[in-house]
């Protein structure tokens, strides 16, 4: 069984991280939601419960992925965590999978962790920052063990594309019928 850690922090767009958590855990992956907080208040009012907390990791603390939503507050309480620096610059440094959507790509920029010509998407909002790299309009983008993707709109693509990456591609069509996003 694949773990996975999704980081959430108040201002995290809930619809980005109710959709990666579910589709994941549809998928038959361990999912891990970590906060910055007892409640997290997330973009839009909702408030999610973490199974944990980012700052009791440690680096006995493995995971086949890391999944970033976005929400502009939350992408920058990310930012901001140094817990959570550590955290997924430990992941990336072993090749780890690594998703985020949304202003979340902005993370992968602020910790150096997109080397020149990346080919990554964001929310238009965010694209701007991305000029040095090969930015795409495309839905979701993956380069390497980095995949993004552009906003809420996509978040069903893009869970599906980390499960083809985590699971395999049966069971990523297999819940794309299964919630009838293809008919």
């Amino acid at each position: 069984m694949k773990k996975i850690l999704v980081p959430i922090s108040n201002g995290t767009e809930e619809m980005e991280a109710v959709i990666i958590i579910d589709m994941l855990r549809r998928a038959g992956c361990e999912v891990v939601v970590a906060g910055d907080g007892d409640v997290v208040v997330c973009a839009w009012g909702t408030r999610i419960l973490p199974d944990v907390m980012i700052d009791d990791f440690t680096d006995d603390d493995v995971y086949d992925a890391i999944v970033l939503p976005g929400g502009t507050q939350g992408v920058n309480h990310f930012i901001a965590n140094g817990q959570l620096e550590h955290i997924i610059k430990r992941h990336h440094k072993v090749q780890g999978l690594i998703g985020a959507i949304c202003a979340a790509p902005l993370v992968l920029h602020d910790f150096g962790m997109l080397p020149p010509n990346s080919v990554v998407t964001s929310h238009p909002g965010v694209a701007e920052t991305f000029a040095p790299y090969t930015y795409t309009l495309d839905r979701v983008a993956t380069d390497g063990k980095i995949v993004t993707s552009r906003g809420a709109g996509t978040a069903f693509e893009f869970a599906l594309a980390l499960i083809r990456r985590l699971v395999d591609e049966k069971t990523s069509l297999r819940l794309a019928s299964d919630i009838v996003m293809y008919e």
